[in-house]
């Protein structure tokens, strides 16, 4: 732009707008903004600028001048550097902190304790596990609560058969059950070589139940009708050994009642309850039925059969049978009881069976021969059930 002499200076409106107000270099005008930095909420005005980002802006801004009352530039640039700076450090503080929902309190936080207590009725075969409370149990629901229940199993042989279960309260990591749970069909054998394992869960409906922890008491550390009380600390789970032999599975445990009435000339076989059955539906459960057979059976006169308990492992029959028999033959006899799962539609299934006679073993042949000694007596023992029965249809 040329001027002659004598002329007034004129600036158009672009380059008014293009210059800063105070002589100098022409320079960018600046937003309003950065003469009002916000400052991120809870911050004061003085925490201290990120160097990093305080160099490149102070660096920029050197060869700036200014005269009078204008506003500082260094100084604003200063406060817009702190803001910056306060959030870095406040983003770092944020990513050095741990995620606490996925933070796994095992190894450093106990799981619980558990207290309950246990009986082995020796005369009715009954092991009584009453699970009493449980205190500071690991919370399992994002409320930092626990809907908590206590399951037991009898190992070895852990499945839903012998599976038994408390009731499950809300909200809460100190819960109190005052609740008994009763195994039938206990022998002094089971009391030697059985474990009892005692798990705690967390009930979720929209998925599955958490395991939270568990203990497991040798229940040949229990005397026979003494009850005994516990506090356990819960633990991890545990593996469960599946080595045993197979062979002969357990199927779950029948009461069998026998005597001969000398008045009627006859055995009368009792079929008291079973417990522990083998779960055969899709439901996890069976519709158990039993069936007994007196062999070698030439007219096949001997079979009687139960009536059919529906959706039970722990069906109760109190039916009894009689068989038309001399006293000494009953030496050359064999009793074949057999339990079977009622199917409609199909085949039933078999269960498990046991057989009672002279070439049986064990507390069979026991069971048998007190039978025969005591004439007029009923005498009752629980057996247990195999996948096995030798000489026996498993054709219902």
């Amino acid at each position: 732009m040329t001027q002659r002499k004598g002329e007034k200076t004129t600036i158009s409106i672009q380059e008014h707008m293009a210059i800063d107000v105070c002589p100098g270099p022409i320079q960018p005008i600046k937003q309003i903004s950065d003469y009002f930095p916000r400052y991120p909420r809870g911050l004061p005005p003085t925490a201290p600028p990120a160097l990093s980002r305080a160099g490149s802006l102070r660096s920029s801004s050197t060869s700036q001048k200014t005269e009078g009352p204008a506003p500082d530039p260094n100084r604003d640039e200063e406060d817009l550097d702190q803001a910056f700076g306060a959030t870095a450090l406040v983003a770092s503080k944020k990513e050095e902190e741990p995620d606490v929902e996925g933070y796994d309190s095992d190894d450093s936080t106990t799981l619980g304790t558990l207290d309950f207590s246990l009986l082995y009725d020796q005369e009715n075969n009954a092991l009584h596990c009453t699970i009493n409370k449980a205190k500071g149990l690991k919370p399992m629901d994002h409320n930092g609560l626990s809907d908590p229940y206590v399951k037991l199993h009898l190992l070895p042989g852990a499945s839903k058969a012998n599976k038994l279960r408390t009731k499950t309260l809300r909200n809460t990591l100190n819960p109190v059950w005052s609740e008994t749970l009763t195994y039938y069909g206990i022998t002094d054998e089971d009391m030697v070589r059985k474990t009892l394992r005692i798990s705690v869960c967390d009930e979720d409906k929209f998925r599955h139940n958490e395991f939270i922890g568990e203990t497991r008491i040798p229940l040949k550390k229990l005397k026979p009708n003494q009850t005994k009380s516990f506090s356990n600390c819960l633990e991890k789970q545990l593996p469960i050994d599946k080595t045993d032999d197979k062979s002969l599975e357990e199927r779950g445990r029948i009461m069998i009642s026998l005597k001969y009435s000398s008045q009627k000339s006859g055995l009368v076989v009792g079929i008291i309850r079973c417990a522990h059955l083998a779960a055969m539906d899709a439901n996890g459960f069976s519709d158990p039925y039993v069936k007994t057979y007196l062999k070698p059976d030439e007219n096949k006169k001997s079979k009687h059969k139960t009536t059919v308990k529906k959706k039970t492992l722990n069906p109760e029959f109190n039916e009894e049978f009689f068989y038309e028999i001399k006293y000494a033959d009953l030496s050359k006899k064999t009793l074949e009881v057999t339990v079977w799962d009622y199917d409609i539609g199909k085949s039933n299934d078999f269960i498990g069976g046991v057989s009672l006679g002279i070439n049986a073993n064990g507390e069979r042949l026991k069971h048998w021969f007190d039978c025969l000694k005591n004439k007029d007596k009923k005498i009752e023992r629980w057996h247990t059930l195999t996948n096995e029965l030798p000489g026996s249809g498993y054709n219902d």
